[in-house]
């Protein structure tokens, strides 16, 4: 290569070096500004909520003009905003002790604050890199002659001088910077430790040793109601700590070579403090994916996305960040539940045979007692019977394929009676009627034997929710273990309201199929 032109290579690169590392500038730049001038409406701790990431190194939580705002340090630069908006709590000591409780439990706001944040942060690079392209455009259609001669004649230098004064002007006006903002109660009060807010009478837990809050006189009638959620905080936080530590000390029955281990939980109904038992049980027995049977909510609203999002925050790394299958259950009204289920990674079945863990041919769909679910691929207005006879027919048309169904994942174990009768399946799970029941041997018409199992509320349920400190009645985990894609055992794991374990014993299961009469 000639040196005229290698030098003439060796300059495009360096000018291509150049813009692409202006580009990178200032879309840094533009994207920094954009982040710390954003924010977004979402669902948080049961409340709307508007979060604004922000440079003051705090999480600071805006709670209105009853409660005290709280915050705590992030130990980074960055913070965020958080503006709490309507909630549905029935009276303020209701929503205290909801704060005190989701509190005990972090690992789910903390998991959506960061999502919503990386969101806004994805967003804020892609506008931002956008916005840093229009100088880099304008100056190359401007072109270098255009750009000499705007330099060199002192008439269009004036002119150019004359435009950048007044683009400089109109953003000094739109900024008005010389604008002073108004004393506001907000910025007269300070910030105190919750130690010294509710005095040297109530033992903080060390866990909150960082916390501080902002309040005046109108706040200072909480404080009893405060010093009400530490003391749920306190209980809440160590009985669920206590219980998750036992767990991994449990005697359970380990898969074998070959074999594969599913947890399955049911009926949590918003108790997001047995997430993290759930998530121990799962760990000590070497479980590799997670089936949910539905009634994660007490309603299916929205200010119930901190039960999901705890849910999903407890099983969102190792061995089940991608093997999560769910169903909805009747009270998981409406389409909001199944949906951010879906949207956080979690296979929502919806009556289509699918491709479950280790093999397992699974199929399972929405209880159609909940209002605006149990529709059968967009067909609404089933009754119960009506889709577990479509269930039974879906099953049975794969049986005729050739692809056995290994398990049937329903919310009320009662809707795969049908697929069980005609012999189309090896197990049905489900939950609903917060107790344990089964396995359940059931010979169907064809001869193929199969399986029904209930498994306990998971929340502790006794009723549509099972927000608490404790467990109101004994939370049950089942284990549910297979082999070559068809289930060998089951296993049922109870926490009783004492925080003592039951573990009972391994059930071998012997499903059959048609061939194997």
């Amino acid at each position: 290569m000639r040196p005229g032109v290698r030098r003439g290579v060796r300059r495009r690169l360096l000018v291509g070096t150049a813009y692409v590392l202006t580009w990178v500038v200032l879309t840094v730049v533009c994207a920094g500004a954009l982040f710390l001038h954003s924010s977004r409406e979402t669902t948080l701790a049961s409340h709307d909520a508007v979060l604004r990431p922000d440079l003051s190194g705090h999480v600071v939580l805006l709670t209105g003009p009853v409660l005290p705002d709280v915050r705590v340090p992030t130990d980074s630069r960055f913070g965020v905003e958080i503006t709490l908006g309507k909630t549905d709590a029935a009276s303020t000591a209701d929503l205290v002790d909801r704060y005190a409780l989701i509190a005990s439990q972090p690992e789910g706001p903390q998991a959506r604050v960061q999502e919503v944040l990386a969101d806004l942060a994805i967003e804020s690079v892609v506008r931002g890199g956008a916005l840093a392209l229009l100088p880099i455009v304008l100056w190359l259609l401007v072109g270098p002659r255009r750009r000499h001669a705007l330099v060199d004649r002192p008439r269009s230098r004036r002119r150019t001088v004359a435009l950048l004064a007044l683009v400089a002007l109109v953003g000094v006006v739109a900024l008005q910077p010389w604008e002073d903002d108004e004393d506001t109660l907000d910025r007269e009060e300070g910030w105190e430790s919750l130690a010294r807010f509710l005095g040297p009478d109530v033992p903080i837990p060390t866990e909150l040793q960082r916390v501080e809050v902002r309040g005046d006189v109108t706040t200072s009638q909480t404080r009893r109601l405060v010093e009400s959620a530490v003391g749920t905080y306190r209980n809440g936080e160590t009985f669920y700590r206590e219980a998750a530590e036992a767990a991994a000390d449990l005697d359970l029955r380990r898969p074998e070579d070959g074999e594969s281990l599913v947890l399955l939980v049911s009926d949590r109904h918003d108790n997001i403090g047995m997430d993290r038992v759930a998530r121990a049980v799962g760990d000590a027995a070497g479980a590799q994916a997670v089936f949910d049977a539905g009634d994660d909510t007490s309603t299916g609203s929205t200010w119930e996305a901190f039960s999901l999002d705890s849910l999903d925050a407890a099983f969102d790394d190792g061995p089940y960040a991608d093997v999560k299958w769910a169903v909805t259950g009747n009270h998981d009204h409406g389409t909001f539940v199944g949906r951010y289920l879906a949207d956080h990674g979690w296979t929502v079945l919806d009556g289509d045979v699918v491709d479950g863990p280790a093999g397992v041919r699974l199929l399972g769909v929405g209880d159609p007692r909940s209002s605006g679910l149990g529709s059968w691929r967009d067909e609404s207005g089933l009754t119960f019977d009506e889709v577990a006879d479509r269930i039974a027919d879906a099953a049975c048309a794969a049986e005729a394929d050739g692809e056995r169904i290994g398990t049937v994942l329903v919310h009320d174990a009662n809707m795969g009676d049908e697929t069980l009768a005609r012999g189309c399946a090896d197990l049905v799970l489900g939950g609903h009627l917060h107790v344990q029941g089964g396995p359940t041997e059931v010979t169907g018409a064809n001869g193929a034997v199969g399986y029904s199992y209930t498994t306990g509320t998971t929340g502790g349920a006794a009723y549509a929710i099972a927000v608490g400190a404790a467990v109101r009645r004994p939370a049950g985990i089942s284990l549910v273990t297979y082999r070559d894609g068809r289930p060998v055992g089951v296993q049922a794991v109870t926490l009783g309201t004492t925080g003592d374990f039951t573990v009972d014993p391994y059930v071998v299961l012997a499903p059959t199929g048609p061939s194997e009469e």
